[in-house]
């Protein structure tokens, strides 16, 4: 049996999130220590109780999720690993999945992540921007409405290629809320604001941009145990130096996600995909894109009794 492995990103954190891993299972309770000691932070704590809006705060969402999905990857490696054909992560969730493939040492994972959520928080806040998911229009139609948008109004570009009818904008607030209205207009089933602190995946991320691009030089980069798909291309990266550019591209540029997904169902027939951290959002995604593909998840001890069972 061949797994794919799926690591979710920024919205699908939440208080309790990891708790019974840690308390079950030593491999996952070491992860969070190692996050705790790295950072200076008690992430293990706000992971565990909260409370719900610091721990949503974009500089600490970040390593909590990348601590859940390293967690959860921590306990069913040894009997994963020899199955593992791919992996991909969702936005920030690409940092967990090259640290699940040796890419990137754990420690410098978490210092990254922390980095880009801070980076990404200053970005808003210097140049305060918005988000919006766009539900039930096809790709080329939220395309021609940011377009649109972007002459009358302001910068707004598509974020996330979530799923054939599932798009998220990004740009500057007059320009999502004009796209929101043409995207309505031509036929949008919903269009609805997101609570985030910033124009993620977008041109107003430039300065964040610079400041990881900063912060990688200094991060020494593995070959992988198995490929980890571009949220920008993709595609796995050629190489540690294209791997590197990519994830500081990605900070201005669309998550491919339907792109991604399909070329790993089609690069690798059958597969389960395992999404590894809190929720199922990945999974719900994978379904829509391939439909009839297999999905497992992993964020749990339940989880991970089902998942082994699969395996032995």
């Amino acid at each position: 049996m061949n797994f794919i492995l799926l690591f979710p990103g920024q919205g699908s954190q939440k208080a309790g999130m990891a708790k019974d891993l840690a308390d079950t299972f030593p491999a996952a309770r070491r992860v969070f220590e190692v996050a705790d000691e790295t950072l200076g932070i008690p992430l293990s704590e706000l992971c565990f109780s909260g409370p719900d809006d610091e721990l949503t705060s974009t500089q600490n969402a970040q390593p909590a999720l990348l601590a859940h999905g390293a967690a959860a990857w921590a306990v069913v490696r040894d009997q994963l690993a020899s199955h593992v054909c791919a992996a991909a992560g969702h936005s920030l969730g690409e940092f967990t999945a090259h640290s699940a493939a040796g890419t990137l040492a754990l420690g410098d994972a978490f210092r990254l992540v922390r980095r880009r959520g801070e980076l990404m928080y200053e970005s808003g806040t210097q140049r305060p921007g918005a988000m919006a998911a766009i539900l039930g229009l096809a790709e080329a139609d939220v395309e021609r409405a940011c377009a649109q948008a972007s002459e009358q109004a302001g910068v707004v570009v598509p974020a996330n290629y979530n799923a054939p009818d599932q798009l998220v904008i990004s740009g500057e607030v007059a320009g999502v809320e004009r796209a929101m209205e043409l995207a309505k207009g031509a036929g949008a089933k919903r269009a609805i604001r997101l609570n985030v602190s910033g124009a993620f995946h977008s041109p107003l991320m430039h300065v964040a941009s610079a400041g990881l691009r900063d912060a990688l030089a200094d991060a020494m980069f593995g070959e992988p145990a198995f490929p980890v798909y571009s949220n920008v291309s993709a595609c796995p990266p050629v190489d540690a130096a294209s791997a590197s550019d990519l994830l500081v591209r990605q900070l201005i540029s669309p998550v491919r996600w339907t792109d991604l997904i399909r070329n790993m169902a089609a690069a690798y027939p059958g597969a389960t995909f395992v999404e590894l951290g809190p929720g199922t959002v990945l999974s719900n995604l994978v379904k829509r894109i391939v439909p009839g593909a297999p999905t497992l998840p992993c964020g749990t001890a339940r989880d991970v009794e089902q998942l082994l069972q699969q395996v032995t």
